[in-house]
This record gives structure tokens, sequence and C-alpha cells, in this order.
């Protein structure tokens, strides 16, 4: 038989032979997660959007997310001000607490006792009227030590953030005493650092290798400041309100994440906001920064990414923003809204939004509960209410509908067989 021949009748084969070498390797392609197309029909892909819980933070990495970026008053779609910053190191830091923003907080599933660090840029209702709410929910979420709290003094005592914190803790007098003896109550408690707020570019956090700075801003009165935090060759600096100044422009240099405040157009807020024009022109950019002006800041300080905020972001506003920053800054720009991400390396930053549950539950204790200490509740009626032990008068415990008793006592039974330790049920004022 010829070579020809002996090919010819060989060649059925090797065709056979190379479509299942070719089979097996497109399955093997597939089953590594491909299709025909490169896309798997099973495998999960990279998402372009942020999910809580879901990524790690390497260790040389920043993740700032924006949990309010809207303006003084309430709006479902914007919270108030509000920035968290995550660190590759675990620390994570609270910039700003205004109305509306620990709903964003929350739905992040962070444990609440990582949540304990908050800085204060000035005291308006907008960027720490939710400090009280993250005092409360905190407590009763997982934080058990204090809520640890920064921020400017004022001109007199009365103006400073000691005394707004203070203040803060006595309107929650019957708060906390309708909780003592009853539930975990450690972190029923504030530490507040408070600074001089004519204080040029001073060192007011520094611990695990992270040191937050502060400096005077001008918004309002005296008394309100920005911050600039920097860690691992990272630097992310914090606006808060202010009129454009010397000082922003010196210490926020050479940031990777530069977030500073840009209001609402003058036109929008005389036709949507109904501000007199002699209001809108004084609020628009004497006391808060000007879109133009804002891009005037950022093209002095160039950071790698310019974060602009405090504006109502609708489809009718945001155009006319952008075009009045853009006459003046030409650089890197995020337009910032409610649950904005950025990941930042020193290779890159990376801007996505965050997809969050709106059913959300409390997220995981980093460390156990402990049951109620009723022992508590002396020495707390000693400090705050004139010796008197909170609880039910006779007149209140006497309104008790003994109807439902029996419904009660199975719970605590059933509690108790499930659990393997009796809980006995409480027969009188406790």
């Amino acid at each position: 038989m010829t070579e020809r021949k002996r090919l010819m009748r060989l060649a059925p084969i090797i065709v056979v032979a190379l479509a299942l070498a070719i089979g097996y390797w497109v399955g093997q392609v597939r089953d590594d997660g491909l299709g025909a197309q490169g896309v798997s029909p099973t495998k999960a892909r990279d998402r372009d959007y942020y999910v809580p819980n879901s990524e790690d933070l390497a260790r040389d990495e920043m993740r700032v997310i924006a949990c309010g970026t809207g303006m003084p008053t309430p709006r479902p779609a914007q919270a108030a001000a509000c920035f968290l910053v995550e660190l590759g190191n675990g620390d994570k830091f609270i910039f700003d607490m205004g109305e509306g923003s620990l709903e964003r907080l929350w739905a992040l599933e962070i444990p609440p006792a990582y949540l304990d660090k908050v800085f204060i840029g000035h005291l308006h209702g907008d960027h720490f009227g939710d400090l009280g709410a993250m005092f409360v929910a905190g407590a009763l979420g997982g934080r058990h030590g204090p809520l640890r709290i920064w921020g400017p003094s004022g001109q007199v005592p009365e103006l400073g953030t000691a005394y707004a914190v203070q203040m803060m803790e006595n309107m929650f007098t019957w708060d906390v005493a309708g909780r003592i003896g009853q539930t975990d109550t450690r972190g029923f408690h504030t530490e507040v650092t408070e600074f001089d707020y004519k204080g040029e570019n001073q060192i007011v956090y520094q611990e695990n290798g992270v040191t937050i700075r502060a400096w005077p801003a001008i918004h309002a009165i005296d008394g309100a400041v920005s911050y600039g935090l920097e860690w691992n060759g990272l630097k992310f600096v914090f606006g808060s309100d202010t009129y454009p100044n010397t000082w922003f422009n010196e210490y926020a240099r050479d940031a990777d994440l530069a977030v500073h405040e840009c209001f609402i157009t003058v036109p929008d807020l005389v036709s949507k906001w109904r501000a007199t024009p002699e209001a809108a022109l004084q609020a628009g950019t004497q006391i808060h920064t000007a879109p133009e002006a804002f891009g005037k800041v950022m093209n002095e300080i160039r950071p790698r990414m310019a974060v602009a905020y405090h504006f109502f972001k609708d489809f009718d506003t945001t155009p006319g923003i952008l075009e009045r920053i853009r006459s003046t800054y030409d650089g890197p720009l995020s337009l910032a809204e409610d649950l904005m991400v950025w990941n930042v390396t020193k290779d890159e930053i990376r801007v996505r939004m965050a997809l969050v549950e709106e059913h959300v539950w409390n997220a995981p204790m980093a460390d156990p509960a402990l049951p109620p200490d009723p022992s508590e509740m002396v020495p707390f009626a000693e400090e705050r209410t004139g010796g008197v032990v909170p609880g039910y008068s006779d007149f209140i415990f006497n309104g008790r509908w003994e109807g439902v008793d029996d419904a009660l006592r199975e719970i605590y039974r059933e509690a108790s067989d499930a659990l393997g330790r009796e809980f006995p049920y409480p027969e009188r004022n406790q």
C-alpha cells in the first residue's frame, strides 16, 4: 500500500480525533467559565457596582462611600452630609453625620462596633443631625464602647462640639433611662475630643498608622473646620462646608480624593429652592461654594479625583453644575450622590455605585452582648436623675392587663426549654 493510500484511509480517523480534541478543549474552556463568546452562562462575572459585604478590602486600599450628599432640607433620594472612609488596616472613619445618613451607613452591613469614630466639620444639623440616632442605634446594635467624636471648639463653649454632644446626651436621658437594667448599655456613652478651630493643619487623631489633621474653614460663623486623612501614602480630604479659603488650598494639595462642597446654582436656588435672589446670592456664593468657585479650588490643588457634593443631583440641576465647574476646572471629577463608592489605591481610583438591601437587619456583632444588669440603675439615677431610679410607678404598673400573662409565661418556658436554662418570669416591677 502506497503512502498516499495509507493517509487517505487514516484521514477520517484523524478528522474525528481532531474534532474530539477540539471539543474536549472547548469543553474545558467552558468548564472554566467561558462560553463560545467568552461569557459563561453559569459563572459569576466582574461587577461594575459595589455590593456591601461582598469584596475584601486590600491591605493597601482605601474605600470611600458617600452616605449623604444632599442639602439642608430632607429628601429620600439624598441624605445630608456624610462620608465613610474604610482602610485596609481595618479602621473606619465617619466624616459628618447629617440627617438621614445613618440609614445609608446601616445598609452597608458593617458591625456597629467598627463605626465608633465620627469627625464633625461644623454643627449645622445637616452635618451632625444623625449623631443622636447613631448614639442610640450603635449602642443597641453592638457598639459596646463609647461613641468617639471629634469636632471643633467655638468662639464660646456653648458654640463648641463638647457642649453640643452633652446637650444631645441630655436630650436622650429618658431614652437611656428606659434601657438601663434591661439591655446591654455599655455603648450609651460618648468620648469627645474638642480641638481649637483655629489650629492650622493640626493633628487631631493619630493611631494605627493613620493621621488626621484639621484646619479652619469659613462657613456661617467661626467654628467650622476641614479635615485631611493620611494613611499608607494615600490622602483623603473632606472640606465639610466652607467658602474657598487659603488653608484648604495649602493643606489639601496632593490629595488622592478631595471632597469639597459645591452648592446648587444661584438660578436653581431661586427657581427650585424658592429663595429670594438676595438669599440665593448670599447662600450660593458667600456661605457655600458656587460650582465655578469649586472648579477654581480644584484647579488650584489638582487632586487625583475631585468630588463635588452638597447639591440635589437631579436631571435638570446637574448639567448646569457640571457646565459651571468645567468653566474653571478640567481635571478628574465625580459629581457625588448617595452610595457612590471610590476604591483608592496608588495605581488607580475606581468609581462605582453601591447596591444595598433596603430591608437590611442589624449587622453581626463584633463582640458578644452581655445580659441586662439591673445594678446599673442606681449609679445612673445618682448621676442623671437626681437619685430617682427609673422604672414603673405603682400607678403605671397596676395598669398592666393580666389577660396576657399566661401567653407570656409560655414564651419564658419555651426559651428555658430551648436553651437549657431557667428564665424566671418577672413577677413584679423589674
